[in-house]
């Protein structure tokens, strides 16, 4: 039994390329990309286990296959190792732009792009016997993804674009103070559009504001309600 863990640990650790050792690099690769995927996925990603499981084993056999070739192919000119590695490197990117949605100006799964990408490098860290890096670096995701985010929300870092738009019954002449609510709640007013319906006698008030990412605007909206007859309020993001 002894030498058998022992040719198993000579295996895996070995520089070439064989089965025992790819196949224990491919469960590992595998394990990595699911802890990352669990995160993603407990956020609503569209990103999730199988996705990110699937992206590290496809990066650590790339890598597999990067050094399998000028091993087997001795007498290959063109057996470079890197070479295959790096087309893994531009090919993810097209990954990490599809979990990325466009809505009405801004972008939402930045931080799961960047997550793909970082789990194709730990693949590929894997594939090349990086063992120990590869599990401090999936380590070190998780930390910036749960922690650091866990940090932003209590220290309420960062702020984001909102259009608020209000319908109000009657000709609203004067916005200052609307203006007025807002800077009470910490909502800066970057710019704003009147638009006049004189025929059923109605205001519509587009409002581009600033304002903390885990800010709760109700409270807000009903200091708006009083200040006029308000037929809607509808808040949306970006631009």
């Amino acid at each position: 039994m002894e030498n058998l863990w022992q040719y198993l640990y000579h295996q895996i650790n070995t520089p070439e390329v064989n089965l025992a050792g790819a196949v224990f690099k491919l469960m590992l690769s595998m394990l990595l990309g699911v802890l990352v995927g669990l995160e993603r996925k407990r956020k609503g990603q569209i990103a999730g286990v199988r996705t990110f499981a699937l992206i590290s084993m496809g990066s650590c056999m790339a890598m597999l296959l990067s050094v399998y070739v000028p091993q087997v192919y001795l007498g290959l000119k063109n057996g470079d190792p890197g070479r295959i590695a790096a087309q893994v490197i531009t090919g993810i990117g097209f990954l990490g732009a599809g979990a990325m949605i466009h809505m009405k100006g801004s972008v939402r799964g930045l931080t799961t792009a960047a997550g793909i990408w970082m789990t194709a490098t730990i693949g590929m860290a894997v594939g090349v016997g990086m063992y120990l890096c590869s599990i401090i670096a999936t380590a070190m995701i998780l930390l910036t993804l749960v922690a650091f985010q866990v940090y932003e929300n209590r220290a309420r870092l960062g702020q984001e674009n909102r259009v608020l738009r209000l319908v109000i019954h009657g000709i609203v002449h004067d916005i200052a103070p609307y203006k007025e609510v807002m800077a009470r709640h910490s909502v800066h007013v970057s710019t704003f559009y009147i638009n006049y319906n004189y025929d059923e006698n109605l205001t519509e008030l587009n409002f581009v504001v600033l304002a903390p990412v885990q800010r709760n605007y109700l409270p807000m909206f009903q200091d708006l309600r009083q200040l006029a007859d308000t037929r809607s309020l509808t808040l949306s993001s970006g631009t």
